[in-house]
This record gives C-alpha cells, structure tokens and sequence, in this order.
C-alpha cells in the first residue's frame, strides 16, 4: 500500500465560478499537480456521445475514473470539475465548491458563449446550489466547503485558506 505525502483536492461547482482559475494557481503555488477533467477527456476522447440540446460532448465517467485512478493513488492532486458524484469517495481528502453571484456567472457564461437554455440551467444549477448538494451527497459532509468566487479579493482569499488547510494535512498526516 502506498503511503499519501499529499492530498488530494476537488474544486468544483457550476461552470464559470473560477474553478480553473483557483486550480491553476494553487498548483502553482504548491507544486500540486492540476488536472481539469474537461481537457483530460478532450485529449484522450473519452466520451460517449454528444448532447446536442447543450451543444458538447458526454463525458464518459467510467473512463475518466480509469484514467485517473493510478494518479489519484499517489496523492497530491487538484482535480477540477464541474460534476463530482462519481468520482469514488475514497480520492478526496476535501471538497471545495465554488460559488458566485448569479449576475456575475450571468455575465461570465455570456462572456463565453452560452446562449439559451444552457445559459439558464448553468445560473439555476447555481441558484440552486446544485454542485454543493451533489458534493454532500457524494463525500462526506466534513469535507465539503463552500467559497464565495466573485472578484479577486475571493481568489486571493481562497488560495491562502486552501493552502493553510494543505499544510495542516501534510503536518497531520506525515
């Protein structure tokens, strides 16, 4: 059995709450590895089909578990997503589910392209809180954190906050 120097973190919520973003400079930051599942399943096409009313590909969950596993078992991994219930429970050390302002997501989601139906179920998906009562259904509710992602000030926020938890696992648990 191998032994977990480094955790494992999930960042996810609604698409446009700063997922991304926060992952790629908190991997920055701590030399954790960054991995956004959309581009892992667009490099390796693992899909299966295409949901024409939404205008992108499925996502073949079983595949992305596959090809994540083995990574996932070394530890020290930033994954980021904006599902979460089928990754196995087991990955997570802790959950953080980001969360904007719908008029901020709003114009984010137009920034990007979203027009129509997918423009509104991705603002209700948030008004809702969707993402962060997936997440406490699927993990355990300890480890699941919400953070506010609106300006930088948040970003900022969010990064010192996620790296003092990383520090007070590593000393934990090393």
């Amino acid at each position: 059995m191998r032994i977990m120097r480094r955790p494992n973190i999930l960042l996810t919520g609604t698409p446009g709450v700063g997922k991304t973003t926060l992952g790629k400079e908190l991997a920055e930051r701590t030399g954790l590895v960054y991995v956004n599942v959309g581009e892992l399943a667009q490099e390796g096409q693992l899909f299966d089909g295409y949901d024409d009313e939404y205008q992108c590909p499925i996502l073949d969950e079983d595949r992305v578990v596959d090809e994540l596993e083995d990574k996932m078992a070394d530890g020290g991994v930033i994954v980021d997503y904006h599902g979460c219930d089928f990754f196995p429970e087991r990955w997570f050390h802790i959950v953080f589910v980001l969360r904007t302002d719908n008029t901020n997501l709003y114009n984010r989601l137009e920034n990007r392209g979203y027009t129509g139906k997918k423009l509104q179920d991705n603002v209700q998906c948030e008004i809702f809180q969707t993402i962060y009562e997936e997440a406490m259904e699927a993990y355990k509710g300890e480890i699941v954190h919400q953070l506010p992602s609106n300006d930088p000030e948040d970003l900022e926020r969010n990064l010192e906050q996620i790296m003092q938890w990383i520090e007070q696992w590593s000393n934990e648990n090393n």
